[in-house]
């Protein structure tokens, strides 16, 4: 069986983006391709793979963003109240 590596050097070889809009933008166009159902087996295993990666790197950017909304706004956060949506 051949490596992940040899199956479609496109999807796995490049290095993984280091920011959120990147990561999504590449990770929405492996979903695509994968849904088309246009890619062969390899490519769509390498494609996941790919994306698992993509996917962490999006959380991760997100809780970094998250930590440092909590770090501003210090006290100041405190949970949505759903009812006070509906009055807007």
């Amino acid at each position: 069986m051949a490596k992940s590596s040899q199956a479609d050097p496109q999807i796995d070889d490049r290095p993984l983006p280091q920011d959120f809009e990147t990561a999504l933008a590449e990770l929405e166009s492996l979903v695509a391709a994968m849904e088309d159902g246009s890619l062969p087996l390899e490519q769509s295993l390498a494609a996941y793979r790919r994306g698992v990666a993509l996917t962490r790197v999006c959380q991760e950017r997100l809780a970094q963003a998250e930590q440092q909304v909590k770090v501003l706004e210090g006290d100041l956060l405190r949970p949505l109240d759903p009812a006070a949506l509906d009055d807007e």
